[in-house]
């Protein structure tokens, strides 16, 4: 899947973030986040962020407040040249999850050996018809959607969400498993 743009949007009827991507083979992907996710999820992405960043050939960033300020600094220099003002193309052909987004009620994260996230996402709402998609994005597309995801909770108004980027010496950066989350 060679993702084209990412567009994350709270939906006030349903108080939840649409989180949409489309691929250059003009496929979208939708996707339900609720507050209650979005705030287990997003400090999970952000250290991950973080251990993307150390993983990068040539860093010798080994502390934990190094490796934040590495990512900090990372991430301003991809947000300065990211494109944030096209919008969002609407000119999907398919939509290999259905027309309706999927309700992400799980979440696994893992970094890959090839320096990706891959973030597994799950709706586990109906057992019967239970769904399921992976992502893998490099680091730059992290940036990009913890940078959308931070401003559609702004426009929620849901409040701080807190951050794992408040990393101290005393926070382990490589937890032994990787997280996973559930509503």
């Amino acid at each position: 899947m060679n993702i084209h743009q990412l567009s994350v949007h709270h939906d006030e009827r349903q108080d939840r973030l649409l989180l949409r991507l489309n691929t250059q083979d003009q496929q979208e992907f939708r996707f339900w986040l609720t507050r209650r996710m979005t705030l287990r999820l997003m400090p999970a992405i952000e250290q991950s962020a973080v251990r993307l960043e150390a993983a990068q050939p040539g860093v010798a960033a080994t502390d934990a407040p190094s490796q934040h300020l590495l990512t900090e600094l990372k991430r301003d220099a991809f947000l300065k040249k990211a494109d944030f003002a096209t919008p969002f193309e609407t000119r999907a052909t398919q939509w290999p999850l259905g027309p309706e987004p999927l309700l992400i009620t799980d979440a696994h994260l893992t970094i890959q050996p090839s320096g990706a996230l891959e973030i597994a996402f799950e709706d586990k709402s109906d057992p019967a018809q239970a769904r399921a998609c992976q992502l893998h994005l490099q680091v730059s597309l992290v940036h990009g959607m913890l940078h959308l995801i931070q401003q559609a909770c702004e426009k929620a108004e849901w409040g701080p969400l807190g951050s794992a980027a408040k990393v101290t010496e005393t926070s382990p950066v490589a937890p032994s498993e990787p997280p996973r989350y559930a509503h």
